[in-house]
């Protein structure tokens, strides 16, 4: 990451919570979740072990979910699933610290040579935020922001203020960018879809998902970029209190079209389904093990991408494909 200024550079540290998960209730970045319970439904064939997974704050909501069903089904099996970015998800898999990482970004040569084993099993995307009292909010909601001018907030630094953005010279009130400062797939999904890497990227560094989200709330005249489950709100499927989805201008005609305004959870999840949204930022969200999954492992994956797949609609994310889903169950065969 190239900060703007190093008198800006700041880091946001999202603290990992652990916190135990009873009747399906979890914690916002780590939950253990204890074998049985009143709704375990027990198995003919019973799965007994442990499974430790860690990574991408992205694909950690649809996880707990997935882990929570399957236990369900499987209540001699334990997860520990932990959220701190897509750089440590991979780091703990190929290091033996966790059974599978979750990955929410293209997997590279390197790390298939050191044993890398990679499972499509969701799709979400990443979208541009900004704070919901913005000073020119009803301006960028009519008119959208176009990749070029996303370029010269993030990568070059050409535009630093908000009338810059918006074509109006009187409005001079300096632009708070915000990026991550962990290794992480959403800055990698970004961007990817401005032409450049994670470390191109300007801006102020913020740990995690939760923390960008957090920190764009706070400051009138922030900017940064947040996954699905981070950008909407799980419930109200409005976006998270405080910020507000700037429309993307994909032919950069100055209009924000009424498929390019992304204000519920439902018109985002439509839009990456439909191919409406650009690709990257929307992007496949992977679980990776080292080497060929072992057996309890390849069994939750199988379930993941069969029976686990009527809950990705009810966790807000987007399910692959046929040909995606098909590709995914013969790595596993």
């Amino acid at each position: 990451m190239k900060p703007q200024d190093n008198r800006w550079l700041i880091v946001l540290a999202v603290g990992v919570m652990v916190v135990p998960i009873l009747a399906g209730c979890a914690g916002p970045t780590q939950a253990t979740l204890a074998p049985g319970g009143p709704t375990a439904v027990p198995a003919a064939n019973e799965l007994k072990g442990n499974i430790a997974i860690s990574g991408a704050f992205a694909l950690y909501p649809m996880v707990v979910l997935w882990c929570q069903e399957f236990q369900k089904i499987h209540p001699g099996v334990q997860f520990d699933v932990s959220a701190g970015g897509a750089g440590k998800g991979m780091t703990d898999a190929l290091t033996g610290a966790v059974d599978m990482g979750m990955v929410s970004r293209n997997v590279t040569p390197q790390e298939e040579s050191q044993g890398a084993y990679v499972i499509a099993v969701v799709k979400d995307a990443v979208f541009p935020v900004i704070n919901s009292q913005n000073p020119v909010l009803k301006d960028l909601l009519a008119h959208g922001v176009s990749k070029d001018m996303f370029t010269k907030i993030f990568i070059t630094g050409e535009i630093t203020t908000w009338g810059q953005v918006v074509g109006r010279p009187e409005v001079t009130d300096v632009i708070h960018v915000f990026t991550r400062s962990d290794s992480a797939g959403a800055a990698d999904a970004w961007a990817g879809y401005l032409g450049k890497k994670q470390a191109d990227l300007k801006g102020i560094g913020v740990n995690g998902d939760p923390g960008i989200s957090e920190a764009v709330a706070k400051d009138l005249l922030g900017i940064g970029y947040n996954n699905l489950a981070y950008a909407f709100d799980a419930k109200s499927g409005s976006p998270v209190a405080g910020l507000a989805v700037v429309p993307i201008d994909k032919n950069g005609d100055g209009q924000a079209d009424a498929s390019e305004v992304l204000d519920t959870k439902a018109k985002a999840v439509d839009a990456i389904a439909n191919g409406k949204y650009p690709s990257p930022p929307a992007r496949v969200l992977n679980l990776v093990t080292k080497g060929k999954p072992a057996e309890l492992e390849q069994a939750f994956l199988l379930w993941v991408l069969t029976d686990g797949q009527k809950f990705v609609s009810e966790a807000g994310f987007v399910a692959l494909t046929p040909d995606q889903l098909a590709a995914s169950l013969q790595k596993l065969n």
